[in-house]
């Protein structure tokens, strides 16, 4: 068709940004529920009189929600649709964090947070997708891994607002949680009009209505006949299993392990960072905070060009092993000097806080459109697995195994994800969506050299 362009090609234009910047929601409310937790922990514990298993417990139970959430509406939202789920889970978010203020105990707390918890994981399985699934494939990188840079926001804010609040008097820590809902309201609102995925709607046979979003939306000179014929060529399952057949299963593999073995350590490190800074004998806890939280956007943000310029594999690989390294100096000299301990954190948090814009991006390239709500919802909740795990355990290690050998076993962890890495994960890059998600159905080696010769091929 002369004058029309794919959909894969189309110019960037305001909705792709508007749609960018609602879904920047979840990623925000995640970093400051994950970042207001920690802050409020050292007041609720001597206030409630919180063992390690109960601080444990609710540091991770927003992770455990995300976990049962991702897994559950990513795969409704291969069923029903994006925009649905997309809209009311934060509805669920803001009422739980506004009922956080009224909590006596550490059992009603524990519930809410979970519920906070369900609310995003919904969020994290279908805004990356419904995300995925509008931008040009040109930019698809950069806008997917700009979600992760509002984690860090979020969990920044989150650090600051905890430090304004605390000295408001013994009940501060309630105001902290509840302000959880002030962005979620937000969002909320925002979101409201925003229009399904035009290649879910292909997928349904909903041909007439996809025509018109994309129209609307995307541009009246937008072609998408070769989507409308790759949804006619074949009956798609949106079954949950087919994530573990034998076309899709390494992929699954990878995206669920890798993604398990980045967020273990981040998450259970910063929900703990200033029991770590107390193992360490850190005096000046405030000033080593502000020094790593800086380092965080700066990561996030230095990431964003990296992400463009590296191939998926190189970025992946080269984070793991460079976390592994620093992660693995601080285990075995935690109590050096202040300059070299600190050295040692900031370069973990520079790349850790870059290497998580990438979990944003490879999960919605993995799968096809017919289960890629699902793909991303498993990955995400298996990585939540991981979260739950890290900060469960850390408080509980640093009390009864010290700081090295904590630091240590989790500097293992990122060594099994960069093995993992060089093993199977695919080359993505610069590929349409269509094409970054299609998967050899021969040896893991074959997926992760297959990938090069499409792109050779394909310009």
């Amino acid at each position: 068709m002369t004058g029309t362009i794919k959909i894969d090609n189309a110019p960037l234009n305001k909705f792709h940004l508007k749609i960018t910047a609602f879904t920047f929601g979840s990623n925000f409310s995640d970093g400051y529920a994950l970042g207001i937790i920690g802050m409020a922990l050292t007041l609720i514990g001597p206030q409630m009189e919180l063992g390690t298993v109960w601080q444990g417990l609710i540091g991770s139970s927003a992770l455990i929600g995300l976990f049962v959430g991702s897994l559950l509406l990513g795969w409704l939202g291969d069923r029903i649709g994006r925009q649905k789920v997309y809209l009311l889970d934060f509805l669920l978010i803001a009422v739980a964090s506004f009922l956080q203020f009224f909590v006596d105990g550490p059992l009603a707390l524990f519930i809410l947070r979970l519920l906070i918890g369900f609310g995003i994981g919904a969020d994290y399985a279908i805004g990356p997708t419904l995300l995925s699934e509008f931008v040009p494939k040109k930019y698809r990188g950069s806008l997917l891994a700009s979600l992760t840079v509002m984690w860090t926001v979020g969990y920044v804010v989150a650090y600051f607002v905890g430090i304004l609040l605390e000295k408001a008097g013994p009940d501060s820590w309630r105001w902290m949680l509840a302000s959880g809902a002030i962005p979620a309201v937000i969002v909320l609102l925002l979101r409201i009009g925003t229009p399904e995925s035009p290649r879910w709607l292909i997928s349904k046979g909903r041909i007439e209505e996809a025509r018109q979003i994309v129209k609307r939306f995307i541009g009246p000179n937008v072609d998408i006949s070769d989507l409308i014929a790759d949804g006619q060529s074949e009956q798609h399952s949106t079954s949950f299993m087919m994530l573990f057949k034998k076309k899709h299963r390494t992929r699954t593999a990878f995206g669920c392990l890798f993604y398990f073995c980045q967020v273990l350590p981040y998450f259970a490190i910063y929900t703990f960072l200033p029991l770590i800074f107390k193992a360490m004998g850190v005096k000046d806890d405030i000033l080593g905070n502000i020094l790593l939280n800086i380092f965080l956007l700066i990561g996030a943000i230095l990431s964003l060009w990296f992400i463009n310029k590296l191939s998926r594999r190189t970025f992946t690989i080269g984070s793991f092993l460079t976390l592994t390294v620093s992660l693995l100096l601080l285990g075995i000299w935690p109590h050096g000097p202040f300059i070299l301990v600190m050295l040692f954190f900031a370069v973990f948090t520079l790349v850790m806080s870059g290497f998580s814009n990438i979990a944003q991006v490879y999960p919605a390239e993995l799968f096809p459109t017919e289960i890629r709500g699902s793909g991303v919802g498993l990955t995400n909740g298996v990585s939540r697995i991981g979260s739950a795990i890290g900060t469960f355990l850390l408080p509980i290690s640093l009390a009864s195994l010290g700081l090295g050998p904590s630091m240590i076993g989790l500097a293992v962890v990122l060594l099994i994800g960069a093995v993992i890495s060089i093993a199977w994960a695919p080359e993505t890059k610069d590929l349409s969506l269509d094409e970054a998600s299609q998967t050899p159905e021969s040896s893991s080696q074959d997926v992760v050299s297959s990938s090069p010769r499409k792109k050779m091929s394909s310009h």
